[in-house]
């Protein structure tokens, strides 16, 4: 059964690994039961509401409310109406995915509505295909969006689970390697995952995941799902909930109502449910009574290039803790081959020992071709070169990680030393510069931040006047100065006021501008939204969330489509370039539930089509099931227009199919 409303639907791939959130209490103590979670979650309303009339859909108001308990409608259905309303998504996995006989079955495993072990086909080398009973949530109000919204997900789970200490480099490179394998498939990913290593997972998979253009979130949780008080389901719930909401183009790690940068952050408690803290930078969402998303904070994708997982790491590194008195002896063994890269927890702000014969020790090794990377021992703060005891560090050839987190340190270093193509001397220099946000440049390398009063009220009115006008010639000049206070009341306003007055014509100009082609209007816009106009609408403090992404992905409200939906749309080249420099995400979706992607092909843009993929975007999984694609193939193979099939067969249509 296909979904009704394809817009009103996000698809969201859970790749279950393992870690407590699964676990049963056994007498060896906790242990990953097979299928458990699976099971459990459907049949939890909260989390599976195929029908869509669960307390949960139907509580939006006292009206809706008292209308459904009435109807009889609140009596449990039965299974084969759950069964019914279900539906399977395709998925791609590394390895076979299904029940086998060697698993013991779980404790739901009998229950009647549990669909049948699905078929699982091997497609190439490595890669299988099968279609997994998907769980779909009730419907529900986005906070700070306003719109309703079902996310329906299908749960891939590793077999056997394992306890995140077990985790290891091959195992960050399989989870990278399957949300390649569905990415096109689904519009976002969570991942499950025991929360001992977490942090190391989340750091390598924002190197491995590179040109990233959707939403990757880790999350687990203190005590399982299997005891009664828990934060499982709040710790799922919330991924869930951001995953299919928001396109946040970073791994990120959500636990106890925040979701932070993955590469920021370390596990900070092993008893507390607050268990994970990200000391040098801000979390991306804070979720309270509304989902605050710090959009300024989050990374823009303007490499202008298509998304592909990484897979391979070096082995040969390792932490280095300094302690007092430590010997070159025992630096020497750590740094003796076939170890290529240390990561060195220093003293404070980059400092060590002073010893001769420590600091020969790595001299030696930095002039073998091994990369030292300096870091500081406190959870909060950054290597400096304030202090001669780590100046002499730098003279011996170790390299500043600025505040990198030593998980982050280690997985970066991991992930440059396997490139080939890199050189000793060219992963030092790549250390120390942000891949991924992973750390803070210094204040210095810095562009410097425009300052409010770079672009005023007067040059925004003017540009409105100018592209709103229907005539280009004969634009009125609009003053607020001296010159105009002479001849009218004076306007005061406050620097509240300005930025609430830009935030609301900056996206009304914005989509003028690209509508009409004006590069000098876009990029106006794009300078004014990057300067006193914050990603927010309202300055620092105000509150509400506007411009969701900033303004280069700000959505007209009628029709929900992007700048960039309506460059395409117009066949404006130029814009969809500048746009996607800037930032634009290519995978949002308008009301009707398309990509850009789709209208450029529909629209016959061919080149413009090129650009798009070669920025990573697709054709997902919905508008070729609910038959948009299809149906177009088919108008132009009956048409005997080549042209037009060529066009989607560039945007990634398999046309033969």
């Amino acid at each position: 059964m296909e979904p009704r409303q394809p817009a009103d639907e996000a698809r969201v791939l859970v790749i279950y690994t393992g870690g407590t959130i699964g676990m049963l209490v056994s007498s060896r103590g906790y242990i990953p039961e097979p299928y458990f979670l699976t099971d459990t979650l459907r049949s939890q309303k909260r989390f599976h509401d195929p029908l869509q009339d669960s307390l949960f859909s139907n509580a939006a108001s006292v009206e809706g409310y008292r209308e459904w308990s009435t109807s009889g409608k609140s009596s449990p259905i039965s299974p084969d109406k759950v069964t019914a309303a279900g539906t399977s998504l395709l998925v791609r996995s590394s390895r076979p995915v299904g029940r086998t006989s060697t698993l013991s079955p779980s404790i739901f495993s009998q229950i009647e509505n549990l669909l049948e072990q699905p078929e699982c086909m091997k497609i190439a080398d490595g890669i299988y295909e099968t279609r997994l009973p998907s769980l779909v949530t009730p419907r529900s109000v986005v906070p700070g969006l306003g719109h309703t919204k079902c996310i329906r997900y299908a749960i891939l789970e590793w077999s056997p689970l394992l306890d995140s200490s077990n985790m290891e480099m091959h195992d960050w490179i399989r989870i990278a390697g399957e949300i390649e394998l569905n990415y096109s498939l689904f519009d976002a990913f969570v991942v499950l995952h025991g929360t001992d290593t977490m942090s190391y997972t989340s750091s390598a998979l924002s190197f491995l995941l590179e040109d990233l253009g959707k939403t990757v979130i880790l999350t687990g949780a203190q005590i399982p799902l299997s005891q009664l008080r828990n934060d499982a389901v709040d710790n799922l719930l919330g991924a869930l909930s951001i995953a299919g909401n928001y396109i946040i183009p970073e791994c990120s790690l959500y636990f106890n109502h925040t979701l932070y940068r993955g590469n920021r952050v370390s596990k900070a408690s092993s008893y507390d449910l607050n268990a994970f803290h990200s000391p040098n930078f801000p979390p991306l969402v804070n979720v309270g009574i509304d989902i605050v998303v710090n959009w300024n904070d989050v990374l823009r994708q303007t490499s202008l290039r298509r998304f592909k997982a990484y897979k391979d790491m070096s082995p040969h590194v390792a932490n280095l803790r300094l302690f007092p008195g430590m010997t070159g002896t025992t630096a020497r063994a750590f740094l003796a081959p076939p170890t290529r890269g240390i990561v060195l927890e220093t003293f404070g702000a980059g400092n060590a020992s002073q010893r001769p014969d420590f600091l020969v020790a790595l001299k030696e090794a930095c002039d073998c071709g091994v990369v030292i990377v300096a870091i500081s021992q406190c959870a909060k703060g950054s290597v400096s070169g304030d202090y001669e005891t780590g100046r002499t560090l730098i003279q011996a050839g170790v390299v500043p990680g600025g505040d990198m987190t030593p998980e982050c340190a280690l997985t970066k270093l991991s992930y440059l030393l396997a490139k080939p193509e890199l050189t000793p001397t060219q992963v030092r220099s790549l250390i120390s510069l942000p891949l991924r946000g992973e750390l803070t440049p210094p204040v210095s390398s810095l562009p410097a931040a425009p300052s409010s009063d770079d672009v005023d009220l007067q040059g925004l009115l003017s540009q409105f006047v100018r592209l709103s006008s229907a005539r280009k010639a004969d634009i009125p000049q609009i003053v607020i100065g001296e010159e105009a206070q002479d001849a009218a009341a004076p306007w005061s306003r406050t620097a509240a006021e300005r930025a609430s007055t830009e935030a609301a014509l900056l996206p009304f100009l914005v989509h003028l501008a690209v509508a009409r082609d004006d590069i000098e209007g876009l990029e106006f816009c794009l300078a004014s939204g990057t300067g006193s106009f914050t990603a927010s609408g309202i300055s620092e403090g105000a509150g509400e969330v506007i411009v969701p992404g900033g303004i280069v992905n700000c959505l007209d409200a009628g029709s929900g489509r992007s700048p960039l939906h309506v460059a395409v749309l117009n066949g404006n080249t130029r814009c969809v370039e500048k746009l996607l420099e800037s930032g634009a995400l290519v995978h949002l979706r308008d009301a009707l539930g398309h990509t850009a992607l789709y209208y450029a092909a529909r629209q016959g843009h061919a080149g413009i089509v090129d650009i798009l993929v070669s920025a990573g975007a697709n054709l997902g999984g919905m508008e070729n099931e609910a038959g948009y694609v299809g149906l177009a193939v088919q108008n132009a193979v009956r048409a005997g227009n080549e042209a037009v099939v060529e066009i989607w067969r560039r945007a990634g249509t398999n046309v033969m199919g």
